[in-house]
């Protein structure tokens, strides 16, 4: 394509590449040192401690004479009695005492285990088990857009001499074809790698390379099976700035993964692979902050009504762009409009071409794309455009710089008829754009 240059943009998105996962777990354990609860056991001593007498070791005080003054002499204890009869009775008294307070306990033990209240009332782990839902996913629903999609997003597993590495696509046809990014299967068929498709009903089978366009970063693939359920695929054109969006996926190897947010903004230019990425990558993204991370590239982003408007590609990684990381909510996905042409041209001639306008650009001392060169012939060429004028609108989009301008270019098909301003003069022009193959 002619649209290049060596200038970078300065930071930029990377694409969250394919990445294997691992993941464990670890059962819970009480501390060292804990003995096991025993509910019952300790209200119940407590209880029995309550009832006991005291010990023998413990003084009570004597009997005080009342003070002189009062008019009362000191009362005495009565001596007990000791005949036969008296002790019987006083023996048969104490026994019944000592029975009562016997059977009381016995009584308020089980009482107590029965009634289930143990100090603290009856917990939730006492309650019965709710009634199995049987409510079908409202309409319009994260839950329903997922129970929509998820059987046409494909795990892929890509193994090369480099090591493995894992993403995602959406299936197109239902004999295999599947659509995903060119860097997910990047290298396949490279030192004996292997690309393989994980299905949602569980079957796996190998892949093999229909076609590919590194400049949209879109590829083609197909696997050799029936009875797929294809995409529904939708429009981005008339998508909304602030419009609900649901991603699925394979983030870190988890099939089946499904967030959600918004579009956060529209026609992003966004270079595949980050600041190593050429402006031959430039995309026109949709920005989205429903999490996107390594893993989910080639996979879906869809509307509300379970229809496909984007491929996710890239996202935006603080700091060094060659370290993995996660999602920060800024991701980005190519527009279905687009991926719609190049895919189809990709399953039916293994290749794709490019909207161009013509020219070659760089960055120049104000907001804008300068024009270094001009294809003989070309749309910008017979538009009257020439080198050294500077670029600041593509019909009503504005150019801040020369990826602006690329991403602006390629959001159209070849054969559109465009609107270009350009500042030094302040005049407007018009170009029919065509197409470039590779």
């Amino acid at each position: 394509m002619t649209d290049h240059t060596p200038e970078s943009s300065g930071n930029q998105p990377e694409e969250p590449k394919p990445q294997a996962a691992s993941a464990a777990g670890a059962g819970d354990t009480p501390p060292a040192g804990v003995p096991p609860q025993q509910p019952f056991q300790q209200p119940y001593q407590q209880s029995a401690q309550q009832q006991q007498p005291p010990h023998s070791t413990q003084q009570f005080p004597q009997s005080q004479p009342w003070p002189p003054s009062s008019g009362y002499t000191a009362m005495t204890p009565v001596p007990q009695t000791r005949n036969r009869r008296g002790g019987l009775i006083v023996g048969a008294a104490a026994l019944a005492l000592v029975a009562g307070l016997v059977g009381g306990g016995v009584g308020g033990f089980v009482g107590y285990q029965l009634g289930g209240d143990h100090g603290s009332g009856v917990t939730s782990l006492d309650q019965p088990l709710p009634a199995r839902s049987t409510s079908s996913a409202p309409q319009g629903s994260v839950q329903q857009v997922a129970d929509k999609v998820l059987p046409s997003v494909v795990q892929l597993q890509l193994v090369t001499s480099r090591g493995t590495g894992e993403g995602s696509g959406i299936v197109l046809s239902n004999d295999g074809y599947i659509l995903t990014n060119n860097h997910v299967v990047d290298g396949e068929g490279q030192g004996g790698g292997q690309l393989t498709a994980l299905f949602h009903d569980n079957r796996s089978a190998p892949v093999r390379v229909i076609g590919t366009d590194p400049k949209s970063d879109l590829a083609v693939v197909k696997a050799d099976v029936t009875g797929l359920t294809p995409v529904e695929l939708g429009r981005s054109d008339d998508l909304p700035v602030g419009a609900p969006v649901v991603a699925i996926g394979s983030p870190f190897g988890l099939s089946g993964t499904v967030t959600s947010g918004i579009i956060s903004a529209k026609d992003r230019p966004v270079r595949a692979g980050g600041e190593s990425g050429s402006q031959d990558t430039v995309l026109n993204a949709l920005q989205t902050d429903a999490a996107i991370n390594p893993g989910n590239s080639g996979g879906p982003l869809v509307d509300m009504d379970g229809r496909v408007v984007g491929i996710n590609s890239a996202i935006y990684s603080p700091g060094n762009s060659q370290q993995q990381s996660g999602s920060v909510g800024l991701g980005f996905a190519i527009p279905i409009d687009q991926a719609r042409r190049i895919g189809t041209e990709l399953k039916d001639t293994g290749s794709a071409t490019q909207t161009t306008l013509g020219v070659t650009i760089g960055a120049g001392q104000q907001p804008g794309a300068l024009v270094r060169d001009v294809t003989p012939g070309g749309p910008a060429d017979q538009a009257g455009i020439r080198p050294g004028d500077l670029i600041t609108m593509l019909d009503d989009r504005a150019i801040q710089d020369p990826d602006s301008l690329v991403a602006a270019v390629r959001s159209h098909a070849p054969g559109d008829r465009v609107r270009i301003t350009v500042a030094n003069g302040n005049r407007t022009v018009e170009a029919t754009l065509i197409g470039q193959q590779g």
